[in-house]
């Protein structure tokens, strides 16, 4: 098995809204597998479809409560209950995380790669990792999750981390995020 490219924080693919599947074939069933060898690699416990490039709607995961890996297709929160506060990180901006705040229960429905439809109620890591990548599916990135001057303080470190200048020192990044 093979992995492929994270997208990372700046490429515009990440910002772009997904699209559904028509129809869920092979080929479909063939990138979920390369997600989720990719998701492991990375080593994260979700990946959407436009963090490698390929704009619809598909995310794998694996919460590590030893389902083993999921795939869900045309993902949609119907549903939202509550508040939780968790620390957040992402494979598209790697090294960095923050607090974030979402609603603690979720409802999601979409379908399995064989056009079975799936209804979920989540909470907690679970309805995060949903949430997390439903605003991936969404062009939502989780930079955009913070408040007015963590955003600011985080693209700030961004640019210059993509931009390999000396304020990308990973020990500065406390410091320069407020952490």
């Amino acid at each position: 098995m093979s992995t492929l490219p994270i997208r990372l924080f700046g490429d515009p693919v990440l910002n772009e809204m997904t699209t559904d599947y028509d129809n869920i074939d092979g080929a479909v069933a063939a990138l979920a597998d390369t997600m989720i060898e990719t998701m492991y690699a990375a080593p994260g416990v979700g990946l959407a479809a436009n963090q490698i490039g390929v704009q619809k709607r598909l995310f794998v995961y694996d919460q590590g409560e030893g389902d083993g890996p999921q795939v869900i297709v045309n993902a949609r929160i119907v549903e939202s209950d509550g508040e939780w506060t968790y620390e957040e990180g992402c494979l598209s901006v790697p090294g960095l995380s923050w607090e974030i705040t979402r609603p603690n229960q979720i409802h999601l429905v979409g379908l399995d790669l064989h056009g079975n439809e799936i209804s979920i109620e989540a909470d907690e890591f679970e309805g995060r990792i949903f949430q997390h990548e439903m605003d991936h599916l969404d062009g939502i990135l989780l930079v955009e999750r913070l408040n007015e001057d963590q955003r600011k303080k985080a693209k700030k470190l961004l640019r210059a981390r993509a931009a390999s200048l000396p304020a990308a020192d990973p020990d500065g990044f406390a410091r320069l995020l407020g952490n």
